[in-house]
Parts: C-alpha cells; sequence; structure tokens
C-alpha cells in the first residue's frame, strides 16, 4: 500500500465508522455505470451525500459543483455497481461456515477420512452436521449408503445435507432417531431410497428429509447470529452489496433483525419467505417497508414446485434418461400452485417459483399465465433457476413481466449430469440464457451460494463462455446461449435489483441511488473469461462507506457481541 493510500485509507475509515455527516468524492476511477438493457456509462468520479446517496457522476476534467468535506483517490482501480446476487441462502451460507464442509471432497473415500476427523475433533457434539457432498463429483454412480458412514461413525447420528440442498445423508442412528425403518412409507413430495432388500439405504431425497431434520438440535440465537455475521463478510469480500433471500424463516428473519437493530447489518437483503405462513407472520396485510436504510425488506414467498436434477428430483415431461420410470417429485400439483400464488398476489406478495425440470417450468409458466389475468399489472413474477425448458415454452419468458432468475455456474457444474440425465436430444431451452432475452423475458443472475461458491465473478465468465474454469468444453457446451458481457453484468445488478423491486434504491450507479460499488483489480467488460475470473475484489462500498478492504486482515464490519 502506497503513503498516499494509506493515509487516504485511514482518513476514509475514520469517517465512516459512525454515519456520513459529510459529502464525499471519489476520484480517479474507471468507473462503470450500466443499465438494465446493457447501456454502459462511464465515467471518472462520484460524489456521495451524507445519506449514502449519489448525487453526481464526474466526466474526465469535471469537478463537483458542490463543495466536497472528503476527497478519496480511487488510483484509476475499476469501479461497477455492487454485485447483486439475485438467489441465494443467507443462513444457509452462514450455518454452512459452522458445520462440516464437505463441498471441495473429490471420491466418496476422501468424504469419509472426512467425516472421520471431523468427528474426532468435536467428540461433545451430539450430532455430526454438514453439507455440500455430490455424489456425481465423486464419479460414484450411486447415492452414497448409510453402512458407509456407520463404518466411520458409529456413537452418534450423522446427518449431511447434499449440495443442492434437496437430499440429505444420514447414518443408521440418524435414521433411529426418527424411527425411520423399511415400513416407513415415502411422504407426498419425498422419497426414502432403498436398497435392493428394500431397507431404507440412508438417502433421502426432498420432503423426505423433514422426517430426521425435524430430530437435529436447533442452532441457538447466538449461533445464527455468528452464521449471519460469517455469511456477510464473505458475500462482501466478493463484491455482494445485496441479495435476494430465498426462503426466509422466521428465525432467519427476526436474526437479520437483530443485526440491523444492533447496527452491524450492513447487505442489503430482499427476502423470500419459506412459505406462505411465514410470509403472512413477517409481512401482514403487505410487504414489509424499506428497513435500516434500505437494507432489508420481506418481498413476497418463494414457493418449491420440484426438486433438483442432481437427486434427480426435477419434474420432467419425460423419463430420466438415466433413470427409467421416475420422472421426478412434485412437491406442489398445479392446484396447490395456483392457491398459493393467489394468495400471495391477492396482497401484492411477490411469487418465485422454484422450477428446474421442463415439467415444472411448464406448469409455473402457465400458472402465472392464468393469474395475470386476476392480478394485473408490475407484479414481476419470478421463476428460480428455469434449468431445463421445453423450447416450445421459452416464448412465455418474455410474455407478464417474467423473471426467469438463473444462476450461471449451474450450467457449467451440470452441464455433463444433465446430458446423461436428459440425453442430447432434449437440451434445447437448457440453460437457455440467450434464448430467455431473446423471448423478451429479464435475466437476473446469482450463484445459489452455498450450492455454488461465492463468486459472481465466475458467473459472469460462464454467461459470456459457457466453458467452466478449465475452459471445457472447448468453445463453449451449447454456445448458441452465450450473452454479451454487458447483458451478464447488468443480470447481476440493474436487473437483479428489479427483480426484487429494489430499482431506484440500488444497482445502477446513477444519481439518486444508494452508494453501493466495488473496487475491482481488472475491467470485467474488456476482460476475457479466464481474465475474468482472475480479477479481484478490492473493496466493497455500501452507501458510501467502505465494509470491506482486501489489505486488512480482519474485517471492517464489527460483527454480534459474543
Amino acid at each position: 500500500m502506497t503513503l498516499t493510500r494509506f493515509i487516504t485509507a485511514i482518513a476514509a475509515l475514520l469517517a465512516f465508522s459512525t454515519p456520513a455527516v459529510a459529502d464525499t468524492w471519489i476520484d480517479n476511477v474507471d468507473g462503470i455505470s450500466i443499465g438494465r438493457d446493457g447501456t454502459v456509462d462511464r465515467f471518472v468520479g462520484m460524489v456521495i451525500d451524507e445519506d449514502g446517496r449519489i448525487t453526481e457522476l464526474l466526466d474526465f476534467g469535471d469537478r463537483p459543483t458542490r463543495d466536497i468535506d472528503y476527497r478519496v483517490d480511487g488510483e484509476g482501480r475499476v469501479m461497477v455497481p455492487g454485485f447483486i446476487d439475485g438467489h441465494a441462502h443467507l443462513m444457509g451460507l452462514g450455518l454452512g461456515t459452522l458445520v462440516l464442509d464437505l463441498s471441495e471432497t473429490q471420491s466418496l473415500d476422501e468424504a469419509l477420512g472426512r467425516i472421520a476427523a471431523y468427528a474426532t475433533a468435536y467428540p461433545d457434539r451430539p450430532w455430526i452436521l454438514g453439507r455440500g457432498w455430490n455424489q456425481e463429483r465423486w464419479g460414484l454412480g450411486r447415492f452414497p449408503t448409510a453402512a458407509e458412514l456407520d463404518a466411520v461413525v458409529s456413537d452418534r447420528p450423522v446427518w449431511l445435507e447434499r449440495v443442492d440442498g434437496h437430499a440429505h445423508w444420514g447414518n443408521s442412528l440418524a435414521m433411529a432417531s426418527a424411527n425411520v425403518t423399511r415400513s416407513t412409507r415415502d411422504p407426498e413430495g419425498g422419497r426414502i431410497e432403498r436398497l435392493a432388500n428394500g431397507e431404507p439405504s440412508g438417502v433421502f431425497i426432498d420432503a423426505a428429509t423433514a422426517m430426521i431434520t425435524a430430530q437435529v438440535p436447533p442452532p441457538l440465537p447466538e449461533d445464527r447470529d455468528l452464521a449471519l455475521y460469517n455469511a456477510q463478510n464473505l458475500l462482501l469480500s466478493h463484491g455482494i452489496t445485496a441479495m435476494a433471500d430465498m426462503g426466509t424463516t422466521i428465525e432467519d428473519w427476526m436474526t437479520i433483525r437483530r443485526a440491523g437493530d444492533a447496527g452491524w447489518l450492513q447487505l442489503r437483503v430482499m427476502a423470500y419467505a419459506d412459505s406462505v405462513d411465514s410470509m403472512l407472520l413477517i409481512g401482514g396485510p403487505r410487504p414489509t417497508d424499506w428497513l435500516y436504510e434500505d437494507r432489508l425488506r420481506l418481498n413476497g414467498v418463494k414457493l418449491y414446485l420440484d426438486g433438483a436434477l442432481g437427486s434427480r428430483g426435477a419434474l420432467l415431461l419425460d423419463d430420466y434418461a438415466d433413470d427409467h420410470g421416475n420422472r421426478g417429485l412434485p412437491l406442489l400439483n398445479g392446484t396447490q400452485l395456483r392457491n398459493l400464488m393467489s394468495r400471495a398476489a391477492l396482497d401484492n406478495f411477490q411469487v418465485a417459483v422454484h422450477a428446474i425440470g421442463d415439467a415444472a417450468n411448464q406448469e409455473a409458466l402457465y400458472a402465472i399465465e392464468e393469474l395475470a389475468r386476476d392480478y394485473p399489472g408490475d407484479r414481476r413474477w419470478r421463476i428460480e433457476h428455469a434449468q431445463i425448458v421445453d423450447p416450445a415454452d421459452l416464448p412465455r419468458f418474455g410474455q407478464h413481466g417474467i423473471i426467469a432468475s438463473m444462476q450461471p455456474v449451474h450450467q457449467t457444474s451440470d452441464m455433463f449430469m444433465a446430458e446423461a440425465r436428459l440425453g442430447e436430444a432434449r437440451l434445447g431451452g437448457a440453460y437457455a440464457w440467450r434464448s430467455v432475452l431473446e423471448a423478451g423475458g429479464t435475466l437476473a443472475f446469482g450463484t445459489d451460494a452455498p450450492v455454488e461458491p461465492v463468486n459472481p465473478l465466475a458467473g459472469l465468465a460462464v454467461a459470456i463462455s459457457r466453458s467452466n474454469a478449465d475452459g471445457e468444453p472447448f468453445g463453449g457446451w451449447r454456445p448458441q446461449e452465450t450473452i454479451t458481457r454487458e447483458q451478464a453484468l447488468a443480470a447481476y445488478t440493474a436487473n437483479a435489483a428489479y427483480a426484487g423491486f429494489a430499482d431506484g434504491r440500488f444497482g445502477t450507479l446513477v444519481p439518486g441511488e444508494r452508494a453501493d460499488f466495488v473496487l475491482l483489480s481488472g475491467d470485467p467488460l474488456l476482460g476475457s473469461p479466464q481474465e475474468i475470473r482472475d480479477i479481484r475484489v478490492l473493496e466493497t462500498w455500501i452507501a458510501g462507506r467502505r465494509v470491506y478492504d482486501a489489505e486488512l486482515t480482519q474485517p471492517v464490519i464489527e460483527g454480534p457481541s459474543r
């Protein structure tokens, strides 16, 4: 760090350690403001008022039109709007930092070794909890079993969430805690995987997971506070200044409120309740007001229509190519879906429908088409994931203001599995970003963290290349669905804000909006896919205050008192 920058940084940190009471000029930046249509406006300076709002963008040679109290030298670094994660799980991400992480394991043996070591390291924990396993990544060709877990941990229950959150893997003691036996029937919307002799194998899909999850001791309030703090720091370190929290529980909402009341909530959270009941309990007769200076709002509800592709729970129009007779798990039928959507829309709550398979997306699109007649106006109906769509249904994304809330890295994580699950002939509408835009739909991008890593720059690289970090496949997977750099950046900023009814508040770096921005080591609109992946987040600012600095060893934001 240069002496000039050190002095500037210290002055800025002192100035922003309390609520801003002065105008600030961020000078000498390579600034990028981007509109919803991908239109780019470049600038070299920004003026921020005492409320953390942008008052001016300055071109080369311009000076502020008002007296300035503080000037910060941007040292020519690239400034972009703060990234907005259009679909993630805030508390899932945070709680995942407090349990065993299996997301990087490359084989079943490696996972079992980590589980055994974790159990040894924490002998007093009554349950061994973890997440992130993926039998596809392991090349296992099947689900793991309880017997394999029993071989490494037999003295207490083990309960491990699959990477997609739609399946769990438990040992025999975990199943015994819920009295799960051979005679236990599959619940509606769920499946108990079974061995050849009919005994439960140890893997539970979708609604079936609730049987054992209900037996797990819940996190304490202080655990939740720490989890939120960890999640916030992780998101800020990747330049994410706002997110759509998909599946907010009452406990999640109250945890976020505690952070807001205590003054350490910096992240902007657009919340979608985990059920209509939670939605009504939190919001009452309508979506909540924006709280904590545009840092928290309950927008609506998330509804699950099907499961995930990796656990063969995604709802398909035809059988899975690698599992004949199986078309996935409907978590709601058409009538249930419409009733829940109608109840939310009745009081102007926004509806976000989880749909991954082509049958689920078709059902969601048809339901929106029907309900749009009864509930006109600016509804911004959302379909979360929209991974596999029948090509005949793609034009429907251009109708009724539908938001396609998608996660680019899912494409590179799932592409070879998708080929196995569906076969080449049924991939015409798979991860079809360009087709959605050409149909007139709106793309809002996210990471689905903790399902995928918190890294929007990796998502930008995938969106323009359809290739993974190793450059595979050469030329991209179904490259006709790539989009431009500008379209991808808009999907992670302006359009993700629009998708959460936050447009005009943050997301585009224009006068009147909150000064939420990121300083980067490179320009994401000029780099190759690999160069974009290599870009580092140097600083993250929210409402004109620095909340993350890569050169500091300690987080800028103080957390909950312990």
